[in-house]
């Protein structure tokens, strides 16, 4: 396993919901997590939406957050990677927007974020 890349973020986006999810792939376990599913965050969502560019982007301050208190998001520390290009297509060309927002979201947030869009690799 390359150490480089321990933590992974992994996205989840149903036609209600959207969770984000960083797993350490040393262990297979999941460090940090956020979802529209959460009842603090669904009553945050205006008139209930919870699957919009938006809400996306609202998991992803949270996920941000979060990944500070666990010590994940320290200068100099680990870096969280992705493959952009990979999630998309899980997700579908649709849901492209909700995907950069939660990118977007953790890069604002101080978050150490690697797009890994020509890695082969998979999880």
């Amino acid at each position: 396993m390359c150490p480089t890349k321990r933590y992974v973020l992994r996205l989840f986006m149903s036609l209600k919901y959207i969770t984000a999810n960083v797993v350490d792939r040393n262990n297979g376990r999941v460090v940090v997590s956020a979802s529209t599913v959460e009842h603090a965050l669904k009553e945050a969502m205006e008139l209930g939406r919870s699957c919009n560019a938006k809400a996306a982007a609202t998991v992803g301050e949270v996920l941000a957050m979060r990944l500070k208190v666990e010590g994940l998001a320290q200068p100099g520390g680990r870096a969280l990677h992705t493959n952009v290009n990979k999630e998309i297509e899980k997700k579908g060309f649709k849901n492209r927007t909700k995907v950069w927002a939660i990118i977007n979201a953790l890069k604002s947030n101080g978050i150490n974020l690697i797009i890994d869009d020509n890695d082969q690799s998979s999880f």
